[in-house]
């Protein structure tokens, strides 16, 4: 069997979570290959609303095993506080989780480093979330890192040696803190991790792969954010890309299957870093309210522009995507005319590849479509496509070269048309 893979194709917010928790059923095993408490997936269902940072969204799905890979960085006390959150509304997955022993842990000082670093960085910062997440892989990388399979041998001696290395780091910067409260919280989520199946998760997806199992493998953030491939350096600590899979499971690339690539049918970014179809007026402000286009996490809003087919095609061609699914199409319902930017013009020079840096001196060119003026929320068939939208998805399909199978029409998860039915 293949390892079948669901990332973003932009920066991040594309709607995974609402995908994931749709496309489960199919499979047997759901698993997270990188990224951190920073991501959060939101899901909809049956009136309730949840918001995943570190938990799998196939948690949800009758009881299927989920892993934490090795390739994710994760918060004792956070991941706690998710989990408790979810066993309060009546999801317990204790039976269900299980959390790569290679998985690196991010420590109370993480966070303190992150927050230090950021101040440093003045007017250049680059929009972190503060919870640790870029530290904890420069640990990882620099092989000073404390993982979790850590915790069940010797490990007061081995976070005491990594705590005194970021306490002086934090004293050269003269960054003040106190973790004591957050420290001793820490601690107490470390005791609750071990309720949890610690595996060699690498052993595992190989072995259910070699029975037959399906597995899909939930990408965080998107493509665009991406530490060697993305807009550098506004970007996340971590591979977003489809190639982050293998690294973050330990599974050859001949066990990658279909790759699932989403995004909205605009752009949206959460923080600092270029944006070359951002929109100041009047249309980018409708986008931000009738898309409610506000971070699940930070809360932090949301900048929104056009579609960007420069960045998307790039994104296509970066992850080897075999089917794109298109999320929050009903936010565009309203609007007269669409637009998407096919070509960058970059010192006068016209352009459809993705270049080495994105800055202020990109220049979008657009095609303009014209807007579907319907509401498509109680849309439950393509059949119920208006030409326009189908005009607007097709011209995507021609520029990407990959179908789009899946259009997703709100944030419930009965509202997602599968298209191509046979």
């Amino acid at each position: 069997m293949k390892v079948d893979v669901l990332l973003g194709l932009q920066w991040g917010d594309e709607g995974k979570g609402k995908v994931v928790d749709v496309l489960t059923p199919k499979y047997d095993l759901v698993t997270r290959f990188q990224g951190g408490p920073n991501a959060g997936h939101t899901l909809e269902f049956a009136g309730e609303k949840y918001i995943l940072r570190s938990i799998p969204s196939g948690i949800f799905q009758g009881g299927k095993m989920n892993i934490i890979g090795n390739g994710v960085v994760l918060d004792p006390l956070l991941f706690k506080q998710e989990a408790e959150g979810l066993a309060a509304s009546g999801h317990d997955i204790r039976k269900q989780l299980c959390i790569s022993k290679k998985a690196h842990l991010i420590l109370p000082t993480h966070r303190m480093l992150d927050a230090a670093y950021e101040a440093a960085k003045g007017d250049a910062k680059i929009g972190t979330t503060g919870k640790g997440i870029g530290p904890a892989y420069t640990d990882k990388v620099s092989r000073n890192g404390v993982r979790v399979g850590d915790i069940l041998n010797n490990f007061p001696e081995k976070y005491a040696k990594a705590k005194a290395k970021h306490e002086t780091i934090l004293r050269a910067l003269n960054y003040q803190y106190d973790i004591t409260k957050l420290e001793k919280e820490w601690f107490e989520a470390v005791d609750y991790l071990k309720q949890f199946a610690l595996i060699d998760s690498e052993h595992v997806i190989n072995n259910l792969l070699k029975e037959g199992k399906t597995v899909l493998a939930e990408g965080a953030q998107g493509t665009m954010l991406d530490i060697d491939f993305g807009s550098y350096p506004f970007v996340t600590s971590s591979n977003t890309i489809c190639a982050g899979a293998c690294t973050g499971l330990g599974v050859a690339p001949r066990r990658i299957g279909e790759v699932y690539g989403i995004f909205k049918a605009y752009c949206t970014r959460v923080g600092s870093g270029p944006f070359p179809t951002e929109l100041f007026d009047e249309v980018g402000k409708a986008m931000s309210t009738l898309g409610h286009e506000f971070g699940s996490v930070t809360g932090r809003a949301r900048r929104c522009g056009w579609l960007d087919l420069v960045a998307l095609k790039y994104a296509v061609m970066i992850n080897g995507v075999t089917q794109l699914i298109m999320m929050k199409s009903d936010v565009l319902d309203s609007f007269d005319t669409i637009k998407a930017c096919v070509a960058y013009k970059v010192n006068g020079e016209i352009t459809a590849e993705f270049p080495y840096e994105i800055n202020e001196g990109i220049e979008p060119v657009y095609e303009e479509f014209a807007g579907w003026k319907t509401d498509m929320t109680q849309m439950t068939s393509e059949d119920e496509f208006p030409e326009e939208f189908n005009a607007y998805v097709s011209f995507i399909e021609e520029q990407t070269g990959v179908p789009v199978k899946i259009v997703s029409v709100g944030a419930d998860r009965e509202q997602t048309i599968i298209r191509y039915e046979e």
